[in-house]
């Protein structure tokens, strides 16, 4: 289901990554949840995606997550 705020994120999203990445991994799987509205398997999709844009623009620095 997508998420309203950040706060209705994953605690381990909330915990570990900075608020921008927060905002760019809720808004990224809202839209990717919307776009595989039809797929059985959409909410690991939507992870996955989010996750994946997280990732393009980030990167882990020890137990610490820092823009590149």
């Amino acid at each position: 289901m997508p998420y309203q705020a950040i706060k209705d994120l994953p605690d381990a999203v909330r915990t570990h990554l900075p608020k921008q990445a927060q905002e760019i991994c809720m808004d990224v799987f809202n839209s990717t949840w919307i776009q595989y509205a039809k797929r059985k398997n959409r909410e690991a999709v939507a992870h996955k995606v989010a996750s994946s844009a997280v990732k393009r623009q980030y990167r882990k620095e020890g137990d610490r997550w820092v823009m590149k």
